[in-house]
């Protein structure tokens, strides 16, 4: 719940899956870390609490190909209902909803000075990237609420459970219950022993891009060839299902800071145990933000029509899983593209 230890959860099995890519040729051979949430609220229990739309060009472009409902002027009232945004024009943004949506205080004069490069480099400058313009440098906004993550299961499930018809079975689900063509139930695992839920009306399988495939190849759905070398009986033979696997590659670059103004100074063992103690007691200070505080949505290269590249900056220079940080003071920019061309697979 803390968001400055949001690498904490990644690095726990307890809460993250532990997938991985399998040897990537294109990247020497290297296995990737892919992180999905092991928790109730899934991964927006464990990510980094970065808030992010989607740019209103992309919802366009897949209702132009053929996903009805599926363009901007659609989305937007269902954006605006879920969200509680602190700022942004009542056009383009939500309030009162149920998932919080805060910017940080960006006390950090590195923020500010990432922007102003920003506009020094000949790019545009946007104060809300999730409103009408959305390209630019400016503030990054964050799924935080009264200094603590505020995730899906925060956001709707908790409040759902004071419902007398909503109940939450900890346990975790294995297979589909497919009976004359109809889904009737699933099956799950609860300490160890399996038990099977019934339905009523239906199933909807929401368990992250690659548990709601594996569970519908484990169900019987999915590339039939495929579930007969693994021994799995064919009930639907479905080749797109596991195919088309996207996701965000991101790196990050580290620049030496020339004045002691980072959040290196505060990464020793005493810092860090201060801070927990704020944020334990007061739910305030450095322990209540994610810390990406700024932001940038900007073109790689001319002749783009809308932006293809996403900046995260933050004050600190650390190794990207938190488990170790530069002696001397630095800062990084996390980038990556937003329309990547890469296709991959769950088998």
């Amino acid at each position: 719940q803390m968001p400055s230890a949001l690498s904490i959860p990644l690095n726990m099995s307890l809460y993250d899956w532990g997938f991985a890519s399998e040897p990537e040729p294109h990247l020497g051979g290297r296995v990737l870390a892919t992180p999905r949430g092991k928790v109730i609220g899934g991964s927006s229990s464990i990510n980094g609490m970065v808030y992010v739309r989607g740019h209103a060009r992309d919802f366009d472009h897949w209702a132009e190909q053929g996903a009805s409902g599926w363009g901007f002027a659609d989305v937007l009232p269902y954006f605006k209902r879920m969200e509680d945004s602190a700022g942004g024009e009542d056009g383009w943004r939500g309030h009162g909803g149920p998932l919080t949506v805060q910017r940080g205080s960006r006390t950090n004069p590195l923020y500010g000075a990432f922007v102003e490069a920003g506009r020094q480099a000949g790019f545009e400058l946007t104060d809300d990237y999730n409103g009408a313009k959305q390209e630019g440098f400016g503030p990054m906004e964050q799924t935080i609420r009264r200094g603590r993550r505020w995730s899906a299961a925060s956001a709707y499930l908790r409040p759902a459970l004071r419902r007398k018809n909503v109940s939450l079975v900890k346990g975790f689900a294995r297979r589909v219950i497919i009976e004359n063509q109809r889904a009737t139930g699933v099956e799950i695992e609860v300490r160890k022993r399996i038990q099977v839920v019934r339905a009523r009306r239906e199933v909807i399988v929401a368990a992250s891009s690659i548990n709601s495939p594996k569970i519908l190849m484990l169900s019987g759905i999915g590339p039939g060839q495929h579930l007969r070398e693994n021994g799995i009986p064919v009930i639907a033979d479905r080749p797109g299902v596991g195919r088309n696997l996207q996701d965000h590659m991101e790196l990050y670059i580290q620049q030496e800071s020339t004045k002691p103004i980072t959040l290196n100074s505060v990464l020793n063992p005493f810092s860090k145990a201060l801070i927990g103690a704020q944020w334990l007691f007061f739910k305030s200070g450095l322990g209540a933000t994610n810390h990406f505080e700024a932001a940038a949505f900007v073109r790689s290269r001319a002749g783009v029509d809308y932006p293809d590249i996403q900046y995260h900056f933050i004050p600190a220079a650390v190794r990207y899983d938190g488990k170790a940080a530069a002696k001397a003071h630095g800062f990084q920019a996390h980038v990556g593209p937003m329309r990547s061309k890469s296709r991959g697979s769950v088998t």
